[in-house]
């Protein structure tokens, strides 16, 4: 199961020119909102990347004014694992699981997914914060990441999972979040 003290939160490119073209652009968005939010409350370290932001532009400001000390990884390698800067991040963490959301599915969080696998960590997509153009594409990036081996969740299973219980001081806040 998931444990808040072992969990990093990766937010992969939630950015201007992709946000509101993917399906389900609004819910996704709010959905990676409220796993933002969450992580907080449980204290859970996050690292934003963004792939190419001079072609796509910057993070979305719905991200931003949640993370307003954040600074973005900026890539070219589809998956994050291949951008030493967040290798650099994640071996300072020095944390196993690794909780995946943002866009595209079927791109940088499937490739990074596969990579971060294959380095040994636990990967979690989370299914209701990850999105494509296509809902194709979402949904086999999600059959072939099962396949590999990550394990699939959503923000208010995962949220939930990491509390465990009702006495947690986080739950409240956690609570409020999801609504």
């Amino acid at each position: 199961m998931l444990n808040s003290e072992e969990s990093v939160l990766a937010v992969i490119d939630v950015q201007g020119k992709l946000v509101h073209v993917v399906e389900d652009s609004s819910l996704i968005l709010a959905n990676i909102q409220r796993l933002i939010m969450g992580a907080q409350a449980l204290n859970i370290p996050i690292i934003v990347t963004n792939q190419v932001p001079n072609k796509l532009g910057t993070t979305a400001p719905e991200i931003t004014e949640l993370l307003p000390a954040a600074e973005p990884i900026s890539r070219t390698s589809f998956s994050c694992l291949r951008e030493v800067q967040f290798m650099v991040r994640l071996n300072e963490l020095a944390r196993k699981q690794i909780v995946l959301c943002g866009l595209e599915a079927h791109i940088c969080l499937y490739q990074s997914a596969l990579d971060l696998l294959e380095a040994g960590y636990e990967v979690y997509y989370v299914v209701d914060a990850v999105s494509a153009r296509a809902a194709v594409n979402k949904q086999t990036a999600i059959t072939r990441v099962k396949a590999a081996g990550a394990k699939l969740t959503t923000v208010e299973m995962l949220l939930f999972e990491m509390l465990r219980d009702a006495r947690h001081p986080a739950f409240k806040a956690v609570s409020k979040i999801i609504k």
